[in-house]
């Protein structure tokens, strides 16, 4: 199933569970790193100024905390809170459960994760992108990549765009597809 909005997660592997479930375009803030990466506010603040975003920490006081970062940055009314519930354990790949004890999104049950989340999917009416999207091909025909200068091109676009630099070039895709539209991209360019 395809979920219409960004979903925010909290790291790697709450990317990973949620990904292994959905077609989705999942953002981590690298826990606390959100606090630090500018670059990371700026692409959920564009995110949020086209649409709605889905907001799914985990449920201890470092989402909490996270969480509230990123709602004095955006528009609350752009934000949709997913909340998991508070369940004892610890993840599996873990040695130890967290320091209040609790899952979080990579731990959470799979039929929750579902109740959660299907409401937002194309699927069950959560509507449906109605574009054209910028292919692999598209970014190769504009040089942005397969090219000796695609690396500068790519950053010098990321940048004015107000993207993370370090963006890998499929997640720059999944960005632009999410922000702009085939006409908006290439009037960018």
């Amino acid at each position: 199933m395809k979920i219409k909005y960004p979903v925010i997660v909290e790291g790697k592997y709450d990317k990973i569970k949620i990904t292994s479930l959905f077609e989705a375009t999942v953002i981590t803030t690298d826990g606390f790193g959100i606090f630090n990466k500018k670059e990371k506010l700026s692409l959920i603040r564009s995110l949020a100024q086209k649409g709605k975003i889905i907001l799914l920490t985990d449920s201890d006081g470092g989402g909490h905390l996270i969480r509230s970062y990123i709602k004095t940055a955006v528009s609350p009314d752009k934000i949709i809170n997913l909340y998991t519930p508070k369940i004892e354990g610890k993840e599996k790949r873990k040695t130890e459960a967290s320091k209040e004890g609790i899952l979080g999104v990579e731990g959470t049950d799979k039929d929750i994760l579902y109740s959660l989340l299907s409401p937002f999917c194309e699927e069950n009416g959560g509507g449906s992108v109605d574009k054209t999207p910028i292919t692999k091909a598209d970014l190769y025909a504009y040089g942005l990549s397969g090219r000796a200068d695609s690396k500068e091109k790519r950053a010098n676009l990321l940048t004015r765009l107000g993207l993370p630099n370090d963006m890998t070039s499929n997640a720059m895709l999944s960005a632009i597809n999410i922000l702009y539209s085939r006409e908006e991209f290439e009037k960018l360019l």
